[in-house]
């Protein structure tokens, strides 16, 4: 029923990163990831099974890299180091789901901070994945998956978000000059089919010449059952990215494995970015299982773009 919407296979050594691969972990899931020095480089997302670090409550972020985009080595200290001062001690107590985005020589990270206060999101940046820099916080909350476009868009950076709580959740849109302050924001997208009727989520988007693709996370829940997450995909209009040109009508990828069906949330199929390999024609997702381990799922760039540009 679904054969011709599968895009994405899933590596024969999935789960590539597991928890025994690092001491004391009980999950790593959904990585941060892009390219640098010609390594694929993840940001991982560790909870502990004390539920702390160096006596901090929360998950920490870890650098793994890795030559072949397989087999990672993970930096036993974490990449985002909270500092001690107002707010970031108060509220990023929780720092998870990263997402990266190069512009120019420097990386930016965004991600959500998790506290009391609820979720917002944290704008940081790194030139080398050594040292990283908070910025500021960029979002109120509740806000989940903010994502950076790679380049000014008619002068202006551009960002997708999840805001809202809850059970529901759509992608909008906004702009600024500074990458600090925001405005202009605008719907994007609603749930639109079965598999991410309740909510859609954003990861920075991919240019192509055809538009900028951008890969979602849709979430569809059952009654009595838990949240179904899979991931999708649509496209954006290159000079105009508020304009959806493509979508893929059903998933591209779905849970159905053991380590994505089982877990600390069952049923989850979870990614915060894709890497492309435009001259090969590659797109690589890593992605978060059950919230536990990390699998990686590959396919034809240029038949996932033609699936969102001709699926109806």
């Amino acid at each position: 029923m679904y054969s011709k919407e599968f895009v994405l296979k899933r590596h024969l050594e999935n789960p590539i990163i597991k928890p025994m691969d690092f001491p004391g972990a009980a999950a790593i899931f959904n990585p941060g990831q892009t390219m640098y020095n010609e390594k694929t480089l993840l940001l991982v997302s560790i909870l502990h099974k004390s539920n702390y670090y160096n006596g901090k409550p929360g998950a920490t972020t870890h650098v793994a890299e890795s030559a072949d985009g397989i087999h990672f080595d993970i930096n036993p200290e974490p990449f985002l180091q909270i500092p001690d001062i107002e707010p970031y001690n108060n509220l990023d107590l929780h720092p998870i789901d990263t997402r990266i985005t190069k512009i120019d020589d420097t990386y930016y990270i965004l991600h959500p901070g998790c506290s009391s206060w609820r979720t917002l999101g944290i704008l940081g940046k790194t030139k080398d994945f050594k040292k990283y820099e908070y910025m500021d916080i960029v979002s109120m909350p509740h806000n989940r998956g903010s994502s950076l476009f790679p380049e000014k868009i008619n002068g202006e950076y551009v960002r997708l978000d999840r805001p809202g709580g809850g059970d529901f959740g759509d992608i909008w849109i906004s702009y600024s000059k500074d990458l600090i302050y925001w405005g202009r924001h605008r719907p994007l997208l609603k749930p639109y089919n079965y598999w991410n009727i309740t909510k859609v989520g954003p990861t920075p988007p991919i240019k192509t010449e055809k538009g900028w693709l951008e890969i979602i996370h849709g979430v569809q829940i059952i009654p009595y059952h838990n949240a179904i997450y899979s991931l999708g995909a649509i496209m954006l209009d290159l000079e105009d990215p508020s304009r959806v040109i493509g979508k893929t009508e059903s998933f591209i990828l779905t849970p159905e494995e053991p380590y994505e069906l089982a877990g600390r949330v069952p049923n989850t199929i979870f990614t915060t970015g894709a890497i492309a390999d435009h001259n090969k024609d590659i797109i690589r997702i890593y992605y978060g299982a059950a919230d536990t381990c990390i699998g990686l799922a590959t396919g034809s760039l240029s038949k996932l773009l033609d699936l969102c540009l001709n699926s109806g």
